[in-house]
């Protein structure tokens, strides 16, 4: 089940607003990457981080995590999906994160715009597909906001299941980015081959 690398042309997916383009990303997104991202955690992370972050430093913070990780990747994968070339939205994975629960899809985000447009679906199998393709083992995770609602019914909907809450860890291990202890919960999907909401065949260009 081949998933597109370096050496391949990106992949074209319909959505019901038309057409999106996925690609992997590099060094030169890390700029707009790290403004979605920022723009996202305003919008859904309020009121479980910091506003004196959110109003503040979040969109340095994030140019620096997306530099470093851009810069020099390592067992992971970012791809970023494009409406003509714009960056409407993008997922990040890491392969084999963790022992029982198998790789972590740590980012996904969505221009708001464009959500419920079939974007952040489109995404996500993709990381799916990558999994089977790159991974140890066909085991996915991810942790979504005990306040994210929104994200848990999706999530929900793709095929995977609520097995465990946790404390969410401050960003840049700070804790006055918090707002007291909030918490996460572990979406996870056992076996990303099984029959779920994902679609991990892969689209042709054209």
């Amino acid at each position: 089940m081949p998933s597109f690398d370096q050496d391949t042309a990106p992949e074209q997916h319909p959505t019901p607003t038309g057409r999106v383009r996925l690609r992997l990303a590099d060094a030169a997104d890390a700029e707009q990457i790290a403004r979605l991202h920022a723009e996202s955690w305003r919008r859904h992370y309020r009121g479980a981080y910091a506003d004196s972050f959110l109003d503040g430093d979040v969109a340095a913070d994030r140019h620096s995590v997306w530099s470093a990780r851009l810069a020099a990747p390592t067992n992971s994968r970012t791809v970023v999906a494009e409406d003509e070339s714009r960056l409407v939205g993008f997922v990040h994975v890491v392969f084999d994160h963790d022992p029982r629960w198998g790789s972590l899809v740590d980012n996904l985000h969505v221009v708001h715009g464009h959500q419920r447009t079939g974007v952040g679906s489109t995404l996500l199998a993709h990381a799916a597909r990558a999994v089977l393709e790159h991974a140890t083992a066909a085991r996915m995770y991810l942790w979504v906001l005990e306040q994210n609602t929104a994200a848990q019914r999706f999530y929900r909907a793709c095929g995977a299941r609520n097995v465990e809450t946790a404390t969410v860890s401050p960003p840049g291990g700070d804790p006055s980015r918090l707002n007291g202890a909030p918490r996460k919960f572990r979406m996870a999907w056992p076996d990303v081959t099984e029959p779920s909401g994902l679609d991990t065949r892969r689209r042709d260009d054209g």
